[in-house]
């Protein structure tokens, strides 16, 4: 009991040492992380919180249970990049408590410690807990209501023909898993349940269309499920009709079915996401794709993990919009496999392989060299600038004034120097040091690439329009962006709500002849023609690409 305390004990450390420092210290990014935020601080500026709001108006794109964690973070932080990231920095802290208990229940507690570090010395599953994006809480849910679903099948299929424990009723285990899928509903919208529908057909063809699951019994899961943002969509029928029900709806299907603006890409998208950003969790979780020694409900619960990784990336490599986090959720099943290798090997059920030691290296040296070479390009700015010849805008984002002393590359060295002694303690067959190296390492390089990069890369990409956002955050004035998508004029320039409602048409806003307050503009390098033409404004300046106008009142 006292070693348990100790373990949880310092797993919140380490989440907390992980997680919680550098939150606040660069600007958040557009568009995701900025369209949250701006969303939680128009609630707590209109106290409307049943509906999501973006410039003041209804947001009918995500459902309103993040938001709302993170408008209750900035009603204690204040509003701020810190208050905005801080709710996934617990959410951090929970995912690695949830991996330890479970991983310690249904395996040992050195099982348990080996998903911990898996998934926190990963180097996506790591940076999505420091960023201000829904997912992370979204994937929390969708996984803690399949984990109770497992529990709820195996139970019902062998406890009673096998010597096993009963964790829970099965009851309790349905309501439970149906309140965690809608929580997820409620996060971000029912792709939640389309996972876990998916996750349960491929089990029940798997099972030679034998369901573990009852009619009246996934009835029961899917009323729980659908209650809980019930209450929600309920409210706001009552309130303001079936119209943003309807939008929402609309908006989800459309997601599936067509590419989002920019966020096209190949079929293989992620793989190749997860195979490198998940690294090195992603290289041993290979070997654990194989056929098992696993028993019980371990092999169950294995089953179930192999099937969530499947569902998921095969569902977002079919859907048309392609971006980084789609595929975040096989997180969870990819470091169950990274830890399911770590612990044959630890065990000697497993021999370390070339091809392993050798993936292991190639990678590691590769992001390590890259990640050098980074700091030496900065210094030496103009030997890019060829590369970026045909876009106009990225060329002028180049010559953002970024100092860069040389000692960034450390961190490459350094993710260089311990994969080559991970590998090394891997080849003397010492797996528990070699493995606890290798991750809690690229968890440290993790931290040094944000320390050292992660500002540099902001200021070539949004410093300059985000720095005269707040420039005019004082002034009571109109502010759009024109020829690109952002929501970072409206956190950054603190809009407030009121004003003309015709502000939200650029052609009022640029001609109408009663604007009621001055109005300021915002385009990139290579749309500037537009604005350029225009007679009531006047150029102010521009900067890294972006250019600035002002009309007045």
């Amino acid at each position: 009991m006292k070693k348990s305390v100790t373990d949880i004990i310092a797993v919140i450390a380490l989440g907390s040492v992980l997680f919680l420092p550098l939150l606040g210290g660069v600007h958040l990014f557009d568009w995701d992380e900025i369209n949250f935020a701006e969303a939680a601080r128009e609630m707590l500026l209109t106290d409307e919180y049943l509906r999501v709001q973006i410039n003041y108006h209804p947001f009918w794109e995500k459902p309103p249970m993040f938001i709302w964690l993170q408008a209750l973070s900035m009603h204690f932080f204040g509003v701020d990049e810190y208050a905005a990231r801080f709710p996934n920095a617990i959410c951090g802290i929970l995912t690695l408590l949830t991996l330890f208990i479970l991983g310690k229940r249904h395996f040992d507690r050195r099982f348990g410690w080996f998903w911990v570090l898996a998934y926190c010395g990963s180097i996506l599953p790591q940076l999505y807990f420091k960023s201000g994006i829904i997912d992370p809480w979204f994937n929390l849910l969708i996984f803690l209501g399949i984990y109770h679903l497992t529990i709820f099948a195996y139970q019902r299929e062998k406890v009673g023909k096998v010597k096993e424990k009963v964790i829970q009723p099965n009851l309790i285990l349905l309501l439970l898993a149906g309140a965690f899928i809608g929580l997820a509903i409620l996060t971000k919208g029912p792709a939640a349940y389309l996972i876990v529908g998916l996750v349960l057909g491929v089990n029940w063809l798997i099972e030679r269309l034998r369901f573990f699951i009852s009619v009246p019994q996934f009835l029961l899961f899917t009323l729980v499920a659908a209650a809980v943002p019930g209450v929600w969509f309920a409210s706001d029928i009552l309130e303001n009709g079936w119209w943003f029900t309807r939008t929402f709806t609309a908006y989800q299907w459309r997601l599936f079915s067509t590419p989002d603006a920019g966020h096209g890409g190949f079929f293989g998208y992620h793989f190749v996401v997860l195979l490198v950003g998940c690294f090195p969790a992603s290289l041993l979780a290979l070997a654990a794709f194989r056929k098992s020694n696993l028993t019980g409900y371990r092999a169950y619960f294995r089953r179930f993990m192999l099937i969530l990784f499947w569902v998921v990336l095969l569902l977002f490599s079919v859907v048309q919009s392609k971006i980084v986090h789609y595929s975040s959720l096989c997180y969870f099943p990819l470091t169950f496999l990274a830890a399911l290798t770590w612990q044959r090997l630890d065990k000697g059920e497993m021999k370390v392989s070339h091809r392993l030691l050798g993936s292991i290296a190639f990678f590691g040296i590769l992001f390590g060299a890259v990640t050098a070479a980074i700091p030496l390009f900065g210094q030496n700015i103009d030997l890019l600038k060829p590369l970026f010849a045909a876009d106009p805008f990225a060329l002028a984002n180049l010559d953002a004034e970024v100092e860069w002393t040389g000692r960034e590359s450390n961190a490459g060295i350094f993710l260089i120097v311990i994969t080559l002694l991970s590998v090394f303690f891997f080849r003397k067959k010492q797996i528990g040091k070699g493995g606890l190296i290798l991750f809690v390492g690229t968890a440290i390089f993790v931290q040094l690439t944000l320390i050292f990069f992660i500002n540099r890369i902001e200021n070539y990409s949004q410093r300059a329009a985000v720095e005269f956002y707040q420039s005019i955050a004082t002034e009571d004035a109109y502010v759009a962006t024109v020829g690109f998508k952002s929501y970072a004029h409206l956190f950054y320039s603190a809009k407030k709500p009121g004003g003309d409602p015709r502000a939200r048409d650029i052609n009022w806003l640029l001609h109408g002849d009663d604007l009621d307050k001055s109005a300021y503009f915002v385009t990139k390098i290579h749309r500037r023609e537009r604005l350029d033409k225009e007679p009531n404004l006047e150029y102010l300046h521009e900067k890294n690409g972006f250019v600035f106008y002002r009309r007045k009142r």
